[in-house]
């Protein structure tokens, strides 16, 4: 049994998973724990936030994040992309910064405007 807390909400919830029970999850208050408690377990994934380099703005910088939740065992190659793209203004917020990253499926976009 692994023991882990919930973010998949603000509760917080203390969750356990049973992994020789089929990731059975306990201690969860709502739907989003099992999901989560599972998932955790099985394939583990996170949404991956950072910036790019950007020119013809006031800013040198442009937050990005991947559109949906990554493999946590690509956040760090994704990073090696994300470290050598530069874009330039004008920049929507939700505008395709890097399309299918490590062909997840998965598009980098723009935080906001730029």
């Amino acid at each position: 049994m692994t023991e882990l807390t919930c973010i998949g909400c603000p509760m917080g919830c203390r969750l356990t998973v049973d992994e020789e029970n089929d990731y059975a999850v306990t201690g969860n208050s709502c739907k989003r724990g099992e999901i989560y408690g599972k998932n955790e377990l099985k394939n583990p994934t996170r949404v991956l936030t950072s910036t790019v380099a950007i020119t013809g703005g006031i800013h040198d910088r442009c937050p990005v994040r991947t559109k949906d939740a990554i493999p946590k065992g690509k956040l760090f190659d994704a990073m090696e992309i994300i470290k050598k793209t530069e874009i330039q203004s004008p920049v929507k917020c939700g505008q395709v910064i890097i399309e299918n990253i490590l062909d997840t499926g998965i598009d980098v976009i723009a935080s906001r405007d730029m």
